[in-house]
């Protein structure tokens, strides 16, 4: 088999024998194999006769390496040539696929093109709705703007199923979504898009309580709808709510099983939303044939496989995309040293990649896009890294990462770096991040993070890095929400979050804070940040042993923010500390959590007693504050916390605030107080590290 080979004169490397068992031996440097949409499997793999799969590609990389003949120093590539590569499986690698620190197999996009594995299909034709009956059921505005398309027709038999989704619910792939010009289309709703309907009541026989003083109905029997508006509809046995349901950082899709036209009540299927219905909450119906009433709004009757569509631009001006593939367009299973460069990944209704142990897998300058779960979920292993790469429009998070063993310490070297991440959690809407960070030692630097319903970073665990990021324009459809999050665990220590950059945070309700410390979460260090329009900046709820240091405060609500709920008597907050809590605290090796972290010895004293946890040994110092300075309430006590050398007062001299250039001038006289100028310049990602075409 012949096969293509590029010699470097600036390496020294000696020239390798390779042979696919197929042709006449080569003297190459290393492997390059190419993969085309129009080539052929029974190709040798060369740049003038490719293969038409990846696996093909796949299958012949996978003998070199077998074989041994790649020779140390050596690499094997694989250039995906551009154009789409249709998927109706994940592209499965294995240790057999590995590399070696020294010679990773890569995967590269061909210089100058841009391919695209594709999990879905391009739909062509559409036509008008000619049956009066189903005309009727539209509005008058709509009926002469909806197209149909016969999916059966094109050979389109799976659709996937609208599945209950939300708050406290395991990643599940989408249903088949529709995506129109590289965007994704909402589905056939009332109230449109970005309104909703509220909850008008519940049962009398519903009523319990909240745990906080409230009343909720109980989630079988139902709740009650205010107006006539599904008077209109044909009953349908495929009708969903969406909503937050009891608070507004809770949310679930359910089921439709009856609406109660007459009595206004609307019950769902189990499983049921987590908590209950509080009267004034916001919902809304998904998935009504009636509701198509507005540009970019499509039904799917999945029963008869007709598409109905109402196109924002002619239908035949943008392509048309239907996500079929129900899993990851790439899964590796412990495969190390593999690099992905330079693709596109886009429209299934899974993952864009899942990573499953290995080491040292990389996703450079790729763009994954319009994926019904998440972009890239690294499960165990060490040493992956995403980086470089746009992550768009995702129905889950951006990219997960479970890493490092909290029993020993060990970190587990995941990364995500010089990415950007654009409207994330388009389903599962809350505790669905941009970035996710499970388990120890990982690190999210120089991100870009914009356009989320709820928090970008969330972290569980201990000793993860957050530096460098910029966070805007989350929380936009939720409250009581941190753009940097964790959250009730007294052992979760070392975790550092320093010159991040967050600004023109949303929320609901309660709002959403910078950094949000919550449910008595201790030992985080937050220094050098920048927060600028942010509610509650720097909130620590109820937790010990944080340092608030270094920085800057810019029209915050307030800048730093600290209560005691730790102390309160309420069974809500006494349980969660002297149950859930003392529990996790109790489940980690104890000598070495206490030589690691020294300050959660405190503890025991402490928990000798039944009277509390109060919020102590917090610092407060060198930051720099424009605005509302500080609040200590609920109660925590303002000498519990050490607050001093804060330049509070007076104007700091940055060097453009008015186009958010929160650097400091020389003269500023917050250096006075001990203030260290903060590398605003070096923050968010990089240019030079963007997604390029090859």
């Amino acid at each position: 088999m012949h096969i293509i080979r590029r010699l470097s004169a600036r390496l020294a490397l000696p020239l390798l024998t390779l042979g696919l068992g197929v042709g006449g031996p080569l003297q190459l440097l290393g492997a390059e194999l190419h993969v085309a949409p129009g080539g052929d499997d029974s190709n040798p793999g060369s740049r003038s006769k490719p293969f038409a799969t990846l696996e093909a590609a796949r299958n012949a990389a996978r003998r070199l390496l077998a074989e041994k003949k790649a020779g140390a120093g050596s690499k094997i590539t694989l250039w995906v040539h551009g154009g789409d590569h249709l998927r109706t499986e994940p592209l499965r690698l294995t240790a057999a696929d590995s590399g070696r620190a020294e010679a990773p197999v890569l995967w590269k996009a061909a210089p100058g093109e841009s391919p695209r594995l594709l999990g879905g299909r391009a739909l062509h034709h559409f036509a008008p709705i000619m049956d009066p009956d189903l005309l009727a059921r539209l509005t008058p505005e709509a009926r002469a703007h909806v197209v149909q398309a016969d999916l059966k027709a094109e050979g389109i038999t799976r659709f996937g199923e609208l599945t209950s989704r939300g708050f406290g619910r395991t990643t599940l792939s989408a249903h088949s979504e529709l995506f129109f010009g590289g965007k994704p289309m909402p589905l056939a709703r009332w109230p449109n898009e970005g309104e909703w309907e509220k909850i008008a009541g519940f049962p009398e026989s519903a009523g319990k309580g909240d745990e906080h003083g409230g009343k909720i109905g109980d989630l079988p029997l139902g709740f009650r709808y205010a107006g006539e508006r599904p008077t209109r509809w044909k009953d349908s046995p495929d009708i969903w709510v969406h909503g937050y349901w009891a608070w507004d950082w809770a949310n679930s899709y359910e089921h439709v099983t009856s609406i109660d036209r007459s009595q206004h009540l609307v019950r769902t299927a189990p499983p049921h939303g987590n908590y209950g219905f509080r009267t004034g909450q916001r919902f809304q119906f998904l998935n009504v044939f009636e509701e198509l009433d507005q540009p970019g709004e499509w039904y799917l009757d999945r029963q008869a496989g007709i598409l109905y569509f109402w196109p924002p631009s002619p239908v035949e001006s943008q392509e048309v995309l239907l996500s079929e593939l129900g899993a990851p367009l790439i899964e590796l299973d412990g495969a190390s040293h593999v690099t992905f460069e330079g693709l596109i990944l886009e429209a299934t209704r899974g993952s864009g990649v899942v990573i499953k142990g290995g080491s040292a897998a990389r996703l450079s300058r790729c763009i994954l896009r319009n994926l019904g779960a998440e972009g890239v979920s690294i499960q165990g292993g060490t040493g992956h890294v995403v980086s470089g790469c746009d992550i768009t429009d995702t129905g889950d998070g951006g990219v997960s990462m479970s890493g490092g063993d909290r029993n020993t310490l060990t970190p587990g070297g995941h990364a995500v770096e010089e990415c950007r991440f654009t409207r994330q959690a388009r389903w599962s809407k809350c505790y669905a991040p941009a970035i996710l960070m499970n388990g120890v030692g990982l690190r999210a630097s120089h991100n870009l993070i914009q356009e989320h319903p709820h928090c970008a970073i969330l972290y569980n665990g201990n000793d993860h890095l957050i530096e460098f990021n910029e966070i805007h324009h989350i929380a936009l459809e939720t409250g009581d929400v941190g753009a940097i999050y964790t959250g009730r665990d007294y052992t979760y220590r070392g975790n550092r979050i320093r010159y991040n950059f967050i600004h023109h945070t949303g929320g609901v309700g309660m709002g959403s804070m910078g950094v949000y410390m919550d449910d008595c979460v201790s030992g985080a260090e937050i220094f050098g940040n920048v927060f600028y329009k942010v509610h509650w900046a720097a909130f620590l709820g109820g937790g010990r042993d944080h340092k608030v240091e270094n920085n800057i405060f810019v029209e915050c609500d307030p800048a730093v923010r600290m209560d005691g709920r730790g102390l309160d008597k309420s069974p809500v907050w006494h349980n969660m500390v002297y149950d859930t809590m003392r529990k996790s605290l109790a489940s980690v090796p104890q000598a070495l959590y206490r030589q690691r972290y020294p300050e959660i010895n405190a503890l025991d004293a402490l928990y000798a007693s039944d009277a509390g946890i109060p919020p102590q040994n917090n610092r407060v110092i060198h930051n720099i504050c424009v605005g509302k300075w500080m609040e200590v309430g609920w109660h925590a006590k303002a000498d519990w916390v050490e607050v001093r050398e804060n330049f509070t007062e007076g104007d700091p001299r940055f060097v453009d605030a008015a186009k958010m250039d929160f650097r400091l001038r020389k003269d500023s006289p917050a250096f006075k107080v001990g203030f260290q100028p903060i590398p605003f310049e070096q923050i968010g990602p990089h240019e030079a590290l963007r997604p390029r075409r090859y």
